[in-house]
């Protein structure tokens, strides 16, 4: 029993806590928006649709792509500067 709780605490729970963090930002993305994809790619946000589950997204000048949602590993907002990796 101790063993199952120290699996839920230290690794179940946090997981659960970010899907649900990510979840909320997609469901809050707006144009505008720089986000992450899962395949590594940063762009800004150009179209949100709420009927589909695909957005548009600007990669560079004149090149945009329609990606998935649920595609999504990272969503900054307009003001928030990027990330430093080390």
């Amino acid at each position: 029993l101790p063993m199952i709780a120290i699996f839920y605490f230290l690794l179940w729970r946090p997981q659960s806590q970010r899907q649900k963090q990510l979840r909320q930002m997609v469901d809050g993305l707006r144009r505008g928006d720089t986000v992450v994809t899962s395949g590594g790619m940063v762009g800004k946000v150009t179209k949100v649709s709420d009927t589909t589950d695909d957005i548009e997204v600007e990669l560079a000048d004149n090149l945009k792509v329609r990606i998935v949602k649920s595609t999504l590993l990272d969503v900054r907002s307009k003001g928030e500067p990027v990330k430093d990796a080390g």
